[in-house]
Protein backbone atom coordinates (compact mmCIF):
# COMPACT_ATOMS: atom_id res chain seq x y z
CA UNK A 1 0.00 0.00 0.00
CA UNK A 2 2.89 2.34 0.71
CA UNK A 3 3.98 2.25 -2.94
CA UNK A 4 0.54 3.43 -4.00
CA UNK A 5 1.14 6.70 -2.15
CA UNK A 6 4.49 7.48 -3.79
CA UNK A 7 3.03 9.84 -6.35
CA UNK A 8 4.89 11.68 -9.06
CA UNK A 9 4.63 15.47 -9.17
CA UNK A 10 1.41 16.18 -11.05
CA UNK A 11 2.98 19.05 -12.99
CA UNK A 12 5.50 16.58 -14.45
CA UNK A 13 2.90 14.10 -15.72
CA UNK A 14 2.06 13.71 -19.39
CA UNK A 15 -1.60 13.25 -20.33
CA UNK A 16 -0.96 9.57 -21.00
CA UNK A 17 0.65 9.10 -17.58
CA UNK A 18 -2.17 11.02 -15.91
CA UNK A 19 -4.81 8.90 -17.62
CA UNK A 20 -3.09 5.65 -16.63
CA UNK A 21 -2.76 6.80 -13.02
CA UNK A 22 -6.40 7.94 -12.88
CA UNK A 23 -7.59 4.53 -14.09
CA UNK A 24 -5.41 2.78 -11.48
CA UNK A 25 -6.74 5.03 -8.72
CA UNK A 26 -10.36 4.52 -9.79
CA UNK A 27 -9.93 0.73 -9.69
CA UNK A 28 -8.14 0.89 -6.34
CA UNK A 29 -10.74 3.15 -4.72
CA UNK A 30 -13.53 1.04 -6.18
CA UNK A 31 -11.99 -2.07 -4.65
CA UNK A 32 -11.65 -0.44 -1.22
CA UNK A 33 -15.23 0.90 -1.43
CA UNK A 34 -16.35 -2.69 -2.01
CA UNK A 35 -14.32 -3.90 0.98
CA UNK A 36 -15.69 -1.17 3.23
CA UNK A 37 -19.32 -0.69 2.17
CA UNK A 38 -20.25 -4.18 0.94
CA UNK A 39 -18.06 -6.55 2.97
CA UNK A 40 -17.64 -4.29 6.04
CA UNK A 41 -14.02 -5.48 6.04
CA UNK A 42 -11.71 -2.56 5.14
CA UNK A 43 -8.08 -3.26 4.33
CA UNK A 44 -6.68 0.25 4.69
CA UNK A 45 -7.10 3.05 7.27
CA UNK A 46 -9.23 6.10 6.48
CA UNK A 47 -6.26 8.45 6.03
CA UNK A 48 -4.78 6.21 3.30
CA UNK A 49 -8.14 6.05 1.55
CA UNK A 50 -8.45 9.84 1.77
CA UNK A 51 -4.98 10.23 0.27
CA UNK A 52 -5.98 8.10 -2.73
CA UNK A 53 -9.18 10.09 -3.21
CA UNK A 54 -7.40 13.44 -2.87
CA UNK A 55 -4.80 12.39 -5.44
CA UNK A 56 -7.57 11.47 -7.89
CA UNK A 57 -9.32 14.81 -7.31
CA UNK A 58 -6.06 16.66 -7.91
CA UNK A 59 -5.48 14.81 -11.17
CA UNK A 60 -9.02 15.55 -12.34
CA UNK A 61 -8.62 19.23 -11.50
CA UNK A 62 -5.42 19.46 -13.57
CA UNK A 63 -6.76 17.26 -16.40
CA UNK A 64 -10.56 17.88 -16.33
CA UNK A 65 -11.00 16.53 -19.88
CA UNK A 66 -9.74 13.14 -18.67
CA UNK A 67 -12.31 12.86 -15.85
CA UNK A 68 -14.36 9.67 -16.17
CA UNK A 69 -18.14 9.53 -15.55
CA UNK A 70 -17.57 6.45 -13.37
CA UNK A 71 -14.94 8.14 -11.21
CA UNK A 72 -15.77 7.90 -7.47
CA UNK A 73 -15.50 11.71 -7.35
CA UNK A 74 -18.66 11.84 -9.48
CA UNK A 75 -20.92 10.14 -6.96
CA UNK A 76 -22.38 13.45 -5.85
CA UNK A 77 -23.81 16.03 -8.23
CA UNK A 78 -24.99 19.45 -7.16
CA UNK A 79 -27.32 19.88 -10.11
CA UNK A 80 -30.90 20.17 -8.83
CA UNK A 81 -33.54 18.59 -11.08
CA UNK A 82 -36.89 20.23 -11.71
CA UNK A 83 -38.49 16.86 -12.39
CA UNK A 84 -37.61 13.23 -13.08
CA UNK A 85 -37.57 12.02 -16.67
CA UNK A 86 -39.65 8.95 -17.49
CA UNK A 87 -37.68 5.98 -18.87
CA UNK A 88 -38.66 2.54 -20.16
CA UNK A 89 -37.16 -0.51 -18.46
CA UNK A 90 -35.16 -2.91 -20.70
CA UNK A 91 -37.19 -5.72 -19.10
CA UNK A 92 -40.21 -5.22 -16.80
CA UNK A 93 -39.90 -4.99 -13.03
CA UNK A 94 -42.73 -7.29 -12.05
CA UNK A 95 -44.19 -7.47 -8.55
CA UNK A 96 -44.08 -10.58 -6.37
CA UNK A 97 -47.07 -12.84 -5.77
CA UNK A 98 -48.11 -13.84 -2.26
CA UNK A 99 -48.56 -17.40 -1.02
CA UNK A 100 -50.45 -18.05 2.21
CA UNK A 101 -50.27 -21.82 2.43
CA UNK A 102 -47.92 -24.71 1.77
CA UNK A 103 -50.20 -25.85 -1.06
CA UNK A 104 -49.77 -22.51 -2.83
CA UNK A 105 -46.01 -22.82 -2.53
CA UNK A 106 -46.15 -26.34 -3.99
CA UNK A 107 -48.30 -25.09 -6.87
CA UNK A 108 -45.76 -22.36 -7.58
CA UNK A 109 -42.91 -24.88 -7.68
CA UNK A 110 -44.88 -27.10 -10.06
CA UNK A 111 -45.47 -24.14 -12.38
CA UNK A 112 -41.74 -23.44 -12.40
CA UNK A 113 -40.96 -27.09 -13.21
CA UNK A 114 -43.54 -27.09 -15.98
CA UNK A 115 -42.15 -23.97 -17.65
CA UNK A 116 -38.39 -24.36 -17.29
CA UNK A 117 -37.78 -27.93 -16.11
CA UNK A 118 -36.74 -29.42 -12.81
CA UNK A 119 -33.03 -28.52 -12.98
CA UNK A 120 -33.72 -25.50 -10.79
CA UNK A 121 -32.19 -24.21 -7.58
CA UNK A 122 -34.44 -22.18 -5.26
CA UNK A 123 -33.08 -19.50 -2.94
CA UNK A 124 -35.18 -18.44 0.04
CA UNK A 125 -34.59 -15.24 1.99
CA UNK A 126 -36.44 -12.81 4.19
CA UNK A 127 -38.06 -10.00 2.25
CA UNK A 128 -36.63 -6.52 2.67
CA UNK A 129 -39.24 -3.79 2.72
CA UNK A 130 -37.54 -1.41 0.34
CA UNK A 131 -38.09 0.35 -2.97
CA UNK A 132 -37.54 -1.51 -6.24
CA UNK A 133 -34.89 -0.07 -8.53
CA UNK A 134 -33.43 -0.99 -11.91
CA UNK A 135 -29.75 -0.40 -12.68
CA UNK A 136 -28.49 -0.52 -16.27
CA UNK A 137 -24.80 -0.99 -17.03
CA UNK A 138 -23.31 -0.58 -20.51
CA UNK A 139 -19.77 -1.80 -20.99
CA UNK A 140 -19.61 -2.20 -17.22
CA UNK A 141 -20.45 1.46 -16.53
CA UNK A 142 -23.62 2.54 -14.70
CA UNK A 143 -25.70 4.58 -17.17
CA UNK A 144 -29.17 4.48 -15.61
CA UNK A 145 -30.86 4.05 -12.26
CA UNK A 146 -34.65 4.04 -12.36
CA UNK A 147 -37.58 3.52 -10.01
CA UNK A 148 -40.04 0.69 -10.62
CA UNK A 149 -42.93 2.94 -11.61
CA UNK A 150 -45.63 0.79 -13.20
CA UNK A 151 -43.12 -1.99 -13.88
CA UNK A 152 -42.67 -1.02 -17.51
CA UNK A 153 -41.72 2.63 -17.14
CA UNK A 154 -40.10 4.37 -14.19
CA UNK A 155 -38.36 7.60 -13.24
CA UNK A 156 -34.71 8.30 -13.99
CA UNK A 157 -33.07 8.80 -10.57
CA UNK A 158 -29.49 8.09 -11.68
CA UNK A 159 -27.84 10.98 -9.75
CA UNK A 160 -29.49 9.82 -6.51
CA UNK A 161 -28.62 6.16 -7.11
CA UNK A 162 -24.97 7.17 -7.56
CA UNK A 163 -24.87 8.45 -3.97
CA UNK A 164 -25.45 4.88 -2.68
CA UNK A 165 -21.94 3.67 -1.94
CA UNK A 166 -22.79 -0.05 -2.23
CA UNK A 167 -23.73 0.47 -5.89
CA UNK A 168 -20.64 0.34 -8.15
CA UNK A 169 -20.34 3.08 -10.78
CA UNK A 170 -18.25 0.61 -12.78
CA UNK A 171 -18.34 -3.16 -12.48
CA UNK A 172 -15.29 -4.98 -11.16
CA UNK A 173 -13.44 -7.14 -13.67
CA UNK A 174 -11.93 -6.60 -17.10
CA UNK A 175 -14.63 -8.30 -19.21
CA UNK A 176 -18.01 -6.80 -18.26
CA UNK A 177 -21.12 -7.72 -20.28
CA UNK A 178 -22.02 -5.35 -23.09
CA UNK A 179 -25.32 -4.57 -21.37
CA UNK A 180 -26.60 -5.64 -17.97
CA UNK A 181 -29.77 -4.82 -16.05
CA UNK A 182 -29.69 -5.36 -12.28
CA UNK A 183 -32.95 -5.38 -10.33
CA UNK A 184 -32.88 -4.86 -6.60
CA UNK A 185 -34.16 -2.99 -3.56
CA UNK A 186 -33.07 0.31 -2.11
CA UNK A 187 -33.52 0.03 1.64
CA UNK A 188 -32.61 1.69 4.90
CA UNK A 189 -31.63 -0.15 8.05
CA UNK A 190 -33.41 0.65 11.29
CA UNK A 191 -30.36 2.13 13.03
CA UNK A 192 -29.80 4.52 10.12
CA UNK A 193 -33.50 5.38 10.08
CA UNK A 194 -33.40 6.23 13.79
CA UNK A 195 -30.33 8.43 13.34
CA UNK A 196 -31.89 10.21 10.35
CA UNK A 197 -35.06 11.06 12.25
CA UNK A 198 -33.03 12.28 15.23
CA UNK A 199 -31.11 14.63 12.93
CA UNK A 200 -34.32 15.88 11.33
CA UNK A 201 -35.86 16.53 14.75
CA UNK A 202 -32.84 18.68 15.71
CA UNK A 203 -33.41 20.71 12.53
CA UNK A 204 -37.11 21.11 13.28
CA UNK A 205 -38.12 18.88 10.39
CA UNK A 206 -40.79 16.16 10.50
CA UNK A 207 -39.51 12.60 10.74
CA UNK A 208 -40.19 9.85 8.22
CA UNK A 209 -42.95 7.40 9.10
CA UNK A 210 -40.94 4.25 8.39
CA UNK A 211 -37.78 2.95 6.74
CA UNK A 212 -39.46 2.35 3.38
CA UNK A 213 -40.75 5.92 3.18
CA UNK A 214 -37.28 7.21 4.03
CA UNK A 215 -35.66 5.06 1.32
CA UNK A 216 -38.27 6.14 -1.21
CA UNK A 217 -37.86 9.78 -0.23
CA UNK A 218 -34.10 9.59 -0.70
CA UNK A 219 -34.53 8.24 -4.24
CA UNK A 220 -36.90 11.04 -5.19
CA UNK A 221 -34.87 13.98 -3.88
CA UNK A 222 -34.67 16.61 -6.60
CA UNK A 223 -31.36 17.74 -5.05
CA UNK A 224 -28.97 14.72 -4.89
CA UNK A 225 -26.64 16.56 -2.47
CA UNK A 226 -29.35 16.15 0.22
Amino acid sequence: MGDDLKFKDITQLTEEEAQEEMERLIKLIQYHDWRYYVLSDPEIPDDVYDALMNRLKALEERFPHLRKPYSPTQRLTYVVSEEFKEVEHPTPLLSLDNAFSLEEVKEFIQRVYKNIGERVTFVVEQKFDGVAVSLVYEGGVLVLGATRGDGFKGEDVTPNVKTIRTIPLKLLGDSPPEKLQVKGEVLMFKEDFKRLNEERAKEGLPGFANTRNAASGSLRQLDPSV
